[in-house]
């Protein structure tokens, strides 16, 4: 017996017609093949599977013992997936009520697919493998259409928009030394564009865009503190970079030579701690808001304001010691104080969290007792 084995690796057939697998005879394939072709008619795995009935029809009209189905795998990997056909060769073949010794016919739409014959051919002799390939993609005007469904595959456009967006960005490296002359501005500015075009579409930042605004959009419109609260955080963590320069200006002109790195950076968190600080209670309270509306409050996210607090204390206080604006004795009082606010706040939520716990099973064992009663 003859097997027409339709390999669908990444499982299309299953994910968007919810059809399971394996598809074993001439009808249950043939239902399948028009679900997916309804499902999505692009998808090359619907040739695939006509191919497999156009065949089977064939060596039946010769009288020939064949029957034909569709395995697939999964979309976890190349690994898995293989190992999903595998088991489904292993289901077909257990089906099969002959005498005969049993030989397959693989077919496929591509190189990727033709990766999983080694494991069938561990499970069954194959007499060829037949790839599909649609006689329309050798005209040029559907070149087109297959570069724009390159751009839209995730998985394609990640492994080859990125690695040549690189390229373009690198390219006008060459191109410095004569950066201010024409040709080689144009020729630079429009390799470094293009370049951070095929990123931007390799790394599907125009999608991720699309979704934070949206889901920005739906915050407005449901309510949600959390929104203004990041609005409110931006502003403060722009007016801290502000302080924090003006602070860093205020010591370089104060100090008779050049400063270090250390006393750069201590400057600059000096300036700018209370405002960050300020920055992260308001986006903590709102999204405890957000969590206290919705039901889902735990105690423990409590902790997030004190511990933000804490941080910003000793923070300020080792900036305030490189500075020389306090001493040592300030400096250790302060690190004792952070570290006993976070602990005292860690420690009196968890106890609150686990006595109230412990109280609702009693507060739903005596509601049961009394409806009992």
């Amino acid at each position: 017996m003859l097997l027409v084995l339709c390999v669908d690796l990444d499982d299309d057939l299953g994910r968007k017609t919810g059809f399971s697998t394996p598809v074993i005879g001439r009808e249950p394939v043939e239902e399948a093949a028009v679900a997916l072709a309804t499902a999505d008619p692009e998808d090359s795995d619907v040739n695939v599977i006509f191919q497999g009935l156009h065949v089977y029809d064939d060596l039946a009209d010769r009288n020939e013992s064949v029957e034909v189905a569709v395995v697939t795998g999964n979309d976890e990997g190349d690994v898995n997936a293989n190992r999903e056909v595998g088991d489904e060769v292993d289901t077909v073949l257990a089906s099969l009520s002959t005498a005969e010794d049993v030989t397959a016919l693989v077919i496929t739409d591509g190189a990727q697919d033709e990766s999983v014959i080694p494991i069938i051919r561990s499970r069954v002799p194959i007499d060829g493998v037949r790839r599909v390939v649609v006689r329309q993609a050798q005209n040029l005007e559907s070149m087109y259409y297959t570069f724009k469904q390159v751009l839209n595959d995730p998985e394609t456009r990640g492994t080859v928009l990125i690695p040549l967006g690189i390229l373009l960005l690198i390219y006008p490296l060459a191109l410095i030394g004569s950066a201010l002359e024409m040709p080689g501005f144009v020729i630079g500015t429009t390799s470094a564009l293009l370049g951070l075009y095929l990123i931007s579409r390799g790394l599907g930042l125009g999608e991720r865009l699309d979704e934070a605004v949206e889901r920005a959009r739906r915050s407005l419109y449901a309510g949600r503190t959390t929104l203004l609260a990041y609005v409110v955080a931006a502003a403060l963590f722009v007016l801290g970079g502000v302080s924090g320069m003006n602070t860093l200006e205020s010591v370089q002109e104060s100090a008779s030579g050049d400063v270090g790195a250390p006393v750069v950076v201590a400057a600059l968190v000096y300036g700018s701690i209370q405002w960050i600080a300020a920055a992260g209670i308001t986006t903590s309270l709102g999204q405890i808001t957000d969590e206290y509306i919705a039901g889902r409050l735990e105690w423990r996210y409590l902790n997030a304001p004190f511990y933000v607090i804490s941080i910003a204390v000793v923070l300020y206080a080792v900036s305030a010691y490189f500075l020389d604006e306090v001493g040592i004795n300030v400096l250790a009082a302060a690190l004792t104080v952070g570290t006993l606010l976070g602990i005292a706040s860690t420690l009196t939520f968890a106890v609150l969290e686990s006595r109230y716990a412990d109280e609702e099973p009693e507060d739903a064992s005596s509601a049961r007792s009394t409806d009992r009663l």
